[in-house]
């Protein structure tokens, strides 16, 4: 299994913010308090940017449009 690492201080992988990304973290530091990547030497932190993109988020969504993020984000949270 070829494993490409994202924080080298940590040994976060690609696989594994892909993973926390698709759980809904949707920013550097929501995968940070994940997974504590970008949180030593911080230059990882554009490469976890990279890779989140600007691909589908519903945070990032509601407030693309303008709308409150955090009320919809906990009325999802009591959904699931």
């Amino acid at each position: 299994m070829n494993r490409v690492y994202v924080c080298n201080c940590f040994g976060v992988t690609e696989a594994q913010v892909k993973k926390h990304a698709a759980e809904g973290a949707c920013t550097p530091r929501q995968i940070a308090s994940a997974s504590k990547a970008g949180t030593d030497c911080g230059s990882c932190v554009r490469s976890i940017q990279a890779l989140l993109g600007r691909g589908t988020c519903p945070r990032r969504e509601l407030a693309d449009q303008g709308k409150p993020v955090l009320s919809e984000v906990e009325r999802l949270e009591e959904a699931a």
